[in-house]
């Protein structure tokens, strides 16, 4: 063997080995992150598309718009809790492949129903209601089986790139729609739009079967199952904190992305292009967000990273109050967007790693229901105290609230965090299972090392 053909050798087998102890060359794992990826690219272009369609074939008023983006959010308000009863119950790769046809389902009823002439405003919100349902139970089932497909000291590193995917697909998405929009018509991109969720069934069926989820012999109640899975979050001494913290945050970025567009257009006077280029540097701090979260919390700590965060997102909403132009807008979106993409990470990472199988399931669905739930509350808040106030000071409160949202972890346990670490089946529920420094050994928060 030449010495030219023996170095061609090495660097393969380097980058063989390289890649088998990498996420990627984990075969479950990369069809999970497939499967998410397509779907979220998907519902990102049915948010420009079926309001498109609305506007364009049925000629639906402002009113009836608002209210086709609030009833995807209505699942969450009616099923939120329960669905994580119902996910555990349930093969976990089912519940996946189910809410995928759903949604695609759902959504082929467009363009069918506008092929017969049976297109109306009550349909489309069946529509929405639907593919928020179908996102939900994909949302929970999803969450609950990634700790069974990647090791635990790789959740951070696997969260982080599920979440490059969203904030790939919130940059990506909405021109990717609009493309497809103009070339085939609204109607049309919808079918489209079905096609991505049909493929992302296809990944969730690639995935091997979950390890089995260790379940209580007796068969609780569903009222009882709510129960104990709302206790152990309440009850535990990092999740509490984190729920608070993210649900006052996400209540800020309901009113601010819901309120944006308005506040560039009237008080920046910002031109709809530089708009748009504003939105997307923003985004882009979601990016820079998912990948820097694994590095920081390796070099700094978990729970310095953590804080860091929400020191960042909270800049950078007080930025956006203070913005007199493009730049400065887009800089406070940017900062923001940072934070937030570090924080959900981490927050992810470590709820599941301390949560026991069998209450994954409910576990996310008590953050969904609190932090998905004030989504409206935030949007419609803020979009009637416009006329009172002004929308600069609707920013500031927005500022405020994620202020706010600093306190909770603030006073727990959280900033003293050094790593993420398994829960252990020995510790009872709602004993913190995480690394932190400077505990006493008897301290069930201490570091196991």
């Amino acid at each position: 063997m030449s010495e030219k053909t023996g170095a061609v050798s090495r660097m393969t087998g380097k980058w063989r080995a390289d890649l088998r102890r990498s996420l990627w060359g984990a075969a479950d794992y990369r069809n999970l992150w497939m499967s998410q990826t397509t779907s979220l690219f998907g519902t990102g272009i049915t948010l420009l598309a079926l309001p498109l369609v609305a506007l364009l074939r049925l000629d639906a008023s402002p009113f009836e718009i608002g209210v086709l983006g609030a009833v995807e959010y209505l699942p969450i308000l009616l099923v939120g809790l329960p669905a994580g009863v119902w996910v555990e119950r349930l093969p976990l790769r089912a519940v996946m492949v189910g809410a995928d046809a759903v949604r695609a389902g759902a959504l082929l009823a467009v363009p069918i129903a506008l092929a017969l002439d049976l297109l109306t405003m009550p349909l489309l919100y069946v529509v929405a209601f639907l593919i928020g349902l179908g996102t939900l139970f994909y949302d929970v089932a999803q969450l609950s089986v990634l700790p069974a497909l990647v090791a635990e000291d790789r959740l951070v590193d696997a969260n982080g790139k599920l979440e490059l995917s969203r904030s790939v697909a919130q940059i990506g998405s909405p021109a990717v729609g609009g493309l497809l929009v103009q070339l085939l018509t609204a109607p049309l991109s919808v079918l489209a739009d079905a096609v991505t969720y049909l493929w992302s069934a296809y990944y969730v069926l690639r995935i091997r079967r979950p390890a089995p989820v260790d379940r209580p012999a007796e068969k609780n109640s569903l009222r009882e199952d709510v129960r104990e899975g709302v206790r152990f979050v309440f009850g535990h001494p990092l999740m509490r904190p984190l729920l608070l913290c993210a649900t006052l945050a996400e209540l800020a970025s309901a009113i601010i992305l819901a309120l944006q567009v308005v506040f560039a257009a009237e008080v920046l006077s910002l031109t709809p292009v530089v708009i748009g280029a504003a939105l997307a540097a923003g985004n882009a701090g979601g990016v820079a967000g998912a990948l820097v979260a694994e590095p920081l919390a390796r070099r700094f700590g978990t729970g310095t990273a953590f804080m860091a965060a929400i020191v960042l997102f909270t800049a950078g909403s007080a930025v956006l109050p203070m913005s007199v132009g493009p730049v400065t807008f887009a800089l406070g979106m940017f900062v923001a967007y940072l934070g937030a993409l570090v924080f959900n990470v981490l927050q992810v990472s470590l709820c599941q790693a301390v949560t026991p199988p069998h209450l994954l399931g409910r576990m996310n669905s008590v953050f969904r229901f609190a932090t998905w739930g004030v989504i409206p509350l935030g949007a419609a808040g803020g979009g009637l105290l416009v006329d009172s106030i002004g929308l600069r000071a609707v920013f500031w409160i927005a500022a405020g609230l994620n202020a706010l949202a600093f306190l909770p972890p603030l006073w727990s346990a959280i900033p003293r965090l050094r790593e993420v670490v398994p829960h252990s089946a020995g510790e009872p529920a709602g004993e913190a299972a995480a690394g932190v420094a400077g505990e006493h050994p008897e301290d069930p928060l201490a570091g196991r090392r």
